[in-house]
């Protein structure tokens, strides 16, 4: 872990946190809202507490990519890896436990698509900043 550059780290977790302010707010807020059964107008927890684990889940999912995917990685590798990391892995294990749950597949459209445009965001930082 000594090896990887924090800024780069640092900066795709904030890319992270950036995109989804984007993706769960204008773009998907309603469609996600309605989907996960979530009152749009009531808070769900303390919002320092809610962004800020936000914040800090994002810099460790960031940082253990970044140990994956090593020092200085290719770009194209990086992103790849990204869009591989967030679709296969995270979308994919989502969609197993919304098949239990009985969650429908808009909401997992919305869910694994951040996360698959999170990783590939992660990607395309840590390939770019060595």
């Amino acid at each position: 872990m000594t090896d990887l550059n924090g800024w780069a780290v640092l900066a795709a977790a904030a890319s992270a946190f950036l995109l989804g302010g984007i993706w769960y707010g204008p773009l998907f807020k309603q469609a996600w809202c309605r989907e996960a059964g979530v009152d749009p107008d009531k808070p769900n927890g303390h919002p320092a507490l809610v962004f800020g684990g936000a914040f800090v889940l994002s810099l460790v999912a960031a940082a253990v990519f970044a140990a994956f995917l090593g020092p200085a990685p290719a770009l194209g590798y990086a992103v790849g890896a990204g869009l591989a990391a967030g679709l296969c892995w995270v979308a994919a294990s989502f969609g197993i436990n919304y098949l239990f749950a009985g969650r429908s597949l808009k909401l997992w459209l919305i869910d694994g698509g951040y996360h698959t445009l999170q990783f590939a965001l992660y990607g395309l930082i840590l390939g770019l900043w060595h």
